[in-house]
């Protein structure tokens, strides 16, 4: 009988995930909830036909040199920056993704993100755990979304599900992307076609839900926070480094920018050789003017199941042969 093939997955699934994947292979699991390790992940990883990996994953030309037997690397995100998709093109390993199932909880979070910081929530509710809440006082007053004009950088899925979430809140909706919707999605979305210069210069609140690439690296910048209009505030649910956090920090600090949301941040993003150790300090201590989350826009326990599942859809897709429905690249030797 011939060996299964074996199958590593690098952080914690639902028990159904690998009950799923232990009908077709053998099934290496980390059951903690903690990230593996480079050289624990490698020693599991190096007779491995499939791996699934997470997003503090990296996936690099060194670590494909050790895996010589990989066939196909599913990854359980949307974004596959993390992952040398070129190399496991050259190597004959499929690189896969899950497309859609992060989105709705993604454009979740980040309508509540903003409504956190517009309606000061966090800085409410430690008033209350603090003790200093005796009754209602003149405090505290914020922002409203109702009538206000809302940018949002990037119409992909995540951009889209933003502006279908936000038309229950009586907003006006302007988006950035480099293509242009066509005009019955406008229509459907109620969202106009703005320059990202317009959504700057235009828009009272401005949500990010762009992926990080060469064009997109650091777009929120000195020059671009110092054309927003005064009081904006800036929400953050796409990539880290689309964001240049130290120049958000600076312009809070002066004033300039009204507040700041994120759940993703540039330590986060492993396709950065030079991406930063830590978020900026100047940034955790703006406590009132900012609500930060660790990468929850996923974080939906029916939605993690059905990404992980997804993703071993993918890998047992490749194991029998045939090419996998998420696809990200198509190996050069297949």
């Amino acid at each position: 009988m011939e060996p299964r093939p074996r199958i590593v997955l690098t952080h914690w699934v639902h028990e159904e995930v690998l009950a799923y994947l232990r009908g077709h292979a053998e099934v290496v699991a980390n059951p903690t909830r903690e990230s593996l390790s480079r050289d624990d992940l490698l020693s599991r990883a190096e007779e491995a036909e499939a791996l699934m990996v997470f997003m503090p994953d990296r996936v690099d030309e060194d670590f494909l040199a050790r895996c010589r037997r990989l066939r196909v690397v599913a990854g359980a995100f949307k974004g596959a920056d993390n992952v040398d998709v070129e190399a496991c093109s050259r190597r004959g390993i499929w690189v896969t993704v899950v497309p859609d199932l992060l989105t709705g909880p993604t454009a979740e979070l980040a309508v509540g993100l903003l409504l956190a910081l517009l309606r000061k929530i966090v800085t409410g509710d430690a008033v209350v755990r603090g003790g200093g809440f005796t009754g209602w006082r003149p405090e505290l007053y914020g922002g409203t979304l109702q009538g206000r004009r809302i940018g949002i950088l990037g119409m992909g899925s995540v951009g889209q599900a933003i502006a279908r979430r936000l038309r229950g809140f009586e907003t006006r909706v302007q988006y950035a992307d480099p293509r242009r919707l066509d005009p019955g999605r406008e229509a459907e979305l109620s969202a106009e076609y703005a320059t990202f210069e317009e959504l700057l210069t235009g828009c009272d609140h401005v949500i990010l839900a762009a992926p990080l690439t060469p064009q997109t690296f650091h777009r929120i910048n000195r020059p671009s926070l110092s054309r927003m209009r005064p009081g904006a505030t800036l929400v953050n649910v796409g990539r880290g480094s689309v964001v240049d956090e130290e120049a958000v920090a600076e312009a809070l600090t002066r004033g300039r920018l009204a507040g700041y949301a994120a759940d993703v941040f540039e330590r986060e993003d492993l396709s950065r050789p030079d991406r930063p150790e830590r978020i900026p300090v100047a940034l955790l201590e703006l406590k009132e003017r900012t609500v930060f989350t660790p990468h929850l826009g996923s974080a939906v326990d029916e939605a993690r199941r059905e990404i992980a599942l997804a993703a071993a859809r993918n890998i047992v897709e490749v194991l029998e042969g045939r090419r996998p429905r998420d696809a990200a690249n198509t190996p050069r030797e297949i």
